[in-house]
């Protein structure tokens, strides 16, 4: 047995005050049982505040999690606030564990820090997984490595996101530890039965420019079509010489990746991040040379409805113990300017008419890493962008 609850605070500035709501909710809404862990999601200021750390050194369970821009748990949507996804079990093990830094390579601290503190005669039923945002690994560099050291474990979590500018100051939480560089995770044995959902865009919003990748490497793309990736851009009115357009910020490339051994025909959605001064596209996530695309329209209300249309789907599913749910950061950006909380609001209320009140938390994102199908007994693993997902337990 597994059973989860949702614990919150939006006190920023006293660490004596939100222990002791976190406390009093933990003591009303759940019985702790021999293994338990917490996913925590935070805005910075509570991390600089000394909330999180007077958190950690108090509660009875490790926490292990990132910052983000927004999030929710049952009764609590902040912008501000922290919110801690509690799961406890006699018949499920949570190993946790923090890498050193991943600047000068994943696989080796990954490797290491797994070795350490799992579990080497059990074969994990989950990997939740908190990488960094960073510059110089993606999140699908991050995800083919734990692919390589746990064949066949479904991979499900978020990269660290934060509400500057640039991204620049998001974190990755384990215990009473953040950095910017490292990656947190908890592996869970025994009796676990993950399920994962994916929601993106609908069909209908393909828009009529379709091609194909035809140079690229890893996030680069070189050629589009046979031309310059800048150049194909200009000619589909998302970019000027000189530099990009602000919408390539919300033009999804809806990328069918057929090279891959185990693609299950799940498109992925791909952000462009810049374009670089020799005409290429910096994506946010991989892109296969030979890949075919569609270019997808993205607006505020297509995020909200792709989502309460997900979770409603969901009516009357067996054996909910809990729900995670990871929603990219740049679905929150498009709704800025109109409700900035209208997808956790409707996502909330979708939860509670498809399965009544379960226990969830739902933040934004850096970056998804969730299965999008099983292949002959093996979870397919991905990295998505624009894209939320879900995880039931």
């Amino acid at each position: 047995m597994l059973k989860c609850a949702g614990l919150y605070t939006c006190e920023v500035d006293d660490p004596e005050l939100a222990l002791s709501q976190i406390l009093a909710q933990l003591s009303a809404k759940i019985e702790l049982m021999e293994h338990t862990v917490g996913i925590v999601m935070c805005h910075t200021e509570i991390v600089d505040s000394g909330v999180l750390g007077r958190l950690t050194e108090s509660l009875p369970f490790d926490i292990v999690g990132t910052t983000t821009t927004a999030q929710a748990v049952n009764g609590m949507i902040s912008e501000m606030g922290l919110t801690i996804f509690v799961m406890t079990s006699d018949t499920v093990r949570f190993r946790v564990g923090m890498t050193e830094s991943l600047e000068a390579g994943i696989e080796g601290p990954l490797r290491a820090e797994i070795e350490r503190v799992g579990d080497a005669s059990a074969t994990p039923g989950l990997a939740m997984v908190f990488p960094p945002l960073m510059l110089q690994s993606s999140g699908d560099d991050i995800l083919e490595t734990w692919c390589r050291i746990l064949p066949g474990v479904p991979v499900f979590g978020t990269l660290a996101v934060d509400d500057s500018s640039d991204f620049s100051n998001c974190r990755v939480i384990c215990r009473g530890e953040t950095d910017k560089t490292r990656h947190a995770f908890v592996l869970c044995y025994g009796d676990i039965n993950p399920r994962f959902f994916l929601a993106t865009l609908p069909e209908e919003n393909e828009m009529r420019h379709k091609g194909v990748i035809t140079k690229a490497k890893d996030n680069v793309v070189h050629e589009i079509d046979g031309r310059r990736a800048h150049d194909y851009l200009k000619g589909v009115g998302l970019a000027v010489d000189g530099g990009s357009l602000d919408t390539i910020w919300f033009i999804p490339f809806q990328i069918k990746q057929r090279k891959r051994s185990d693609y299950d025909g799940v498109p992925v959605l791909r952000g462009m991040a810049s374009i670089t001064e020799e005409g290429a596209v910096i994506f946010r996530g991989k892109v296969d040379e030979n890949a075919s695309f569609s270019l997808m329209d993205m607006t505020a209300e297509d995020v909200v409805s792709a989502t309460e249309a997900k979770l409603r789907a969901m009516k009357d599913m067996p054996d909910v113990n809990g729900i995670l749910l990871f929603s990219c950061v740049i679905r929150h950006m498009l709704l800025m300017y109109k409700n900035p909380m209208q997808e956790i609001e409707r996502a909330t209320e979708a939860i509670r008419e498809a399965l009544g009140d379960p226990p969830f938390m739902m933040s934004y994102s850096g970056g998804e890493i969730c299965p999008t199908s099983v292949k002959d007994g093996v979870h397919v693993n991905r990295f998505h962008n624009y894209s939320i997902v879900g995880l039931v337990i």
